[in-house]
């Protein structure tokens, strides 16, 4: 991680209002055929494709430019609005570009400013309470730079910052161009004591060098981190030390390119302008079931998690059909089976038949995928092996296991 990073403090009226010149927040610094996967349930809540003529602005249904510097960071760019700093290409793609030059004269925290850059939010116009949050994105390199996708609370106008709540999906630092980092910050644990993990390409490469997804899994008490689909850290209000989790409410998103600031250093004769991050895609996904539906199986029972008990290794087993939380189901988008707010998880990360399923922490681990077939078998890829009730008994209490799939009337299920 980088070195010690001193606090934000955020003024509100950069992002619940939104005034022309307002001084801005910005991140915190911180550290086969015939079948469908779970994710095929899920609902696309939010998507932007940037789809249009080169140069046209992006759409003001969905975002809005933020403009303005940002004394909190340090940082060295005037936010503008219209086109000049982010507008589409024409080919699919948000281009926020970052320019040392002020044509305007537009004043900075620390006299004329020296760069102009963009920063969009989607406040007022669309927040998330949970679902896979992904940006695909090409960075910008060189000393200096920070660019960022990242989420602040919907309720930063009554309560402030920290206490709304940060989730950093990504940021990087031009120092680092192998390296990004994932954070979240709250009350207690904010700016350099903010919680998080760094994600580095392996051999040296460049994030600059080609698109990268970056995403987080976000459900109540957990959000997890991935690059290009690999899960690099998960947190929980565990991680926090007693202090109070905030993340299980509804949050906006935001896109910017920051120039200098306390963490990435200001650019220096090595930095080559203008500068660009190259937003192919953002969306936001949640499950259609997201209430939570039974999954029914042998006899008309009910995949249950025993005794309603939400504790790490609890047993999934079969049970009348009750409605009770225990046995309603949301089909995650990334793949996993989730009750009372953890993961349906094959016991061990076994692949043999008879290893027996669990209720346990969602880690994003491969023994808690699942595929739903149209003949309604339910697949762990992993081990390629299929939910089943155990010796096909349809009594109270069995437990399910995975087993080579049979298509067996203990291998069949119905979700909802």
């Amino acid at each position: 991680m980088a070195a010690p990073r001193p606090l934000r403090r955020c003024l509100l009226a950069a992002l619940s209002a939104l005034l022309a010149g307002s001084a801005l927040a910005g991140p915190a610094q911180a550290a086969g055929s015939g079948t469908t996967s779970a994710s095929a349930a899920a609902v696309t809540t939010f998507s932007d494709t940037f789809d249009g003529p080169a140069g046209a602005a992006v759409d003001s249904s969905k975002w809005q430019l933020e403009t303005g510097d940002n004394v909190n960071n340090h940082e060295r760019q005037y936010y503008t609005s219209g086109t000049k700093n982010a507008a589409l290409d024409g080919q699919g793609h948000l281009v926020i570009t970052a320019r040392r030059e002020n044509p305007a004269n537009y004043q900075c925290w620390y006299g004329t400013c020296q760069y102009t850059s963009a920063r969009l939010n989607t406040s007022g116009k669309f927040a998330a309470q949970y679902g896979h949050v992904e940006a695909r994105m090409k960075i910008p390199r060189g000393q200096g730079m920070w660019p960022a996708f990242w989420m602040l609370g919907t309720d930063l106008g009554q309560v402030g910052w920290p206490n709304s709540g940060e989730i950093d999906v990504m940021e990087n630092v031009g120092f680092e161009p192998s390296t990004v980092h994932g954070t979240i910050h709250g009350p207690g644990y904010s700016g350099s004591a903010g919680i998080g993990a760094p994600y580095s390409l392996p051999n040296g490469q460049a994030f600059a060098d080609a698109f990268h997804t970056f995403a987080v899994d976000w459900a109540p008490d957990s959000i997890s981190w991935s690059v290009d689909g690999t899960v690099y850290q998960r947190r929980t209000p565990a991680d926090l030390g007693g202090k109070t989790w905030v993340f299980n409410k509804p949050f906006f998103l935001i896109l910017n390119l920051a120039v200098g600031g306390y963490w990435p250093g200001d650019p220096d004769a090595s930095t080559s302008f203008p500068q660009q991050l190259v937003v192919d895609s953002v969306s936001v996904t949640t499950s259609n079931t997201s209430t939570g539906a039974a999954i029914r199986g042998l006899a008309g029972k009910c995949v249950d998690v025993a005794g309603a008990n939400s504790a790490n290794g609890t047993p999934v087993q079969l049970y009348d059909c009750n409605g009770t939380a225990a046995q309603q189901w949301t089909v995650g988008s990334d793949g996993t089976l989730r009750a009372l707010g953890k993961c349906l998880d094959v016991t061990d990360n076994g692949t043999a038949d008879g290893s027996t399923v669990q209720l346990w922490d969602c880690t994003g681990g491969p023994n808690q995928k699942w595929v739903v077939t149209d003949a309604h078998d339910i697949v762990n890829p992993q081990a390629n092996k299929c939910l089943d009730v155990t010796g096909n008994n349809s009594a109270n209490g069995t437990r399910l296991q995975i087993w080579t799939c049979t298509g067996g009337a203990n291998q069949k299920w119905t979700v909802g």
